[in-house]
């Protein structure tokens, strides 16, 4: 089974978990596995959304990929988003408006990620202009490197999820939860692999593998939606 997906540390649980199924697991933007989908280059599609306040910018975006009587949904995870700071926070930064200083220096996320889309969202709630906030032009390719880099004293602040400062000893500001969701066609729905990746997503063992992840919820996932549902969930 082909897996096209933004990278996440309950996405990296799948291999050792999926001892059911031959798994071509390949780390793409959201963006790009949607297309993928749509290209038939994978069998299924990973991104992750705002579980609240998801923009129309980010329903257009991502609707364009999204067809209700071809696709349907597969409920994954929930995962908290935020600020990663310094261990007891030295810089004492509370939230975005912070980011603005002319002491802190911010690590951002690769364009096209998930998590620069969210950062611009929230940005934009709070009227802050991204061209001044220092390092919003400097960019990681993934929580970890965000993380580490925050580590080694190169930032004061990145943004990120919540497993990843704490894999570095840390310390996290919460900014939002999302939904990390997956895509298939409705048809692949009675293909036996996509049929075994349910079972594997639903076991016990896999929903305790994803509560041992900071800031990770396994709740719903497996659950199969509508498109329209599971982008609504997203836009209340």
């Amino acid at each position: 089974m082909r897996v096209h997906a933004s990278y996440g540390y309950a996405v990296a649980l799948l291999p050792e978990h999926a001892s059911e199924i031959q798994l071509d697991l390949q780390y793409k933007s959201g963006e790009e596995a949607l297309a993928a989908l749509n290209r038939g280059v994978c069998d299924i599609a990973g991104f992750h959304v705002p579980i609240e306040g998801m923009s129309q910018a980010q329903i257009k975006k991502y609707g364009h990929y999204l067809k209700p009587r071809v696709h349907k949904v597969i409920q994954f995870i929930t995962r908290r988003q935020g600020l990663i700071v310094k261990r007891d926070n030295p810089c004492e930064i509370q939230g975005l408006s912070d980011l603005l200083r002319d002491d802190v220096r911010f690590i951002n996320r690769q364009e096209d990620s998930g998590t620069r889309t969210l950062l611009d969202e929230l940005l934009r709630r709070e009227k802050i202009n991204p061209a001044k906030v220092s390092g919003y032009d400097d960019e990681e390719f993934t929580h970890s490197a965000v993380a580490a880099y925050v580590a080694a004293g190169m930032a004061d602040v990145g943004i990120g999820v919540e497993a990843a400062a704490r894999q570095f000893n840390l310390d996290f500001i919460p900014l939002s939860y999302e939904r990390y969701l997956f895509v298939c066609h409705h048809r692949s729905l009675q293909q036996e692999a996509v049929i075994r990746f349910l079972e594997m997503i639903r076991t016990s063992q896999f929903y305790q593998a994803v509560r041992e992840l900071p800031g990770y919820s396994p709740d719903l996932c497996g659950d199969v939606v509508g498109v329209e549902e599971a982008l609504n969930q997203s836009s209340r």
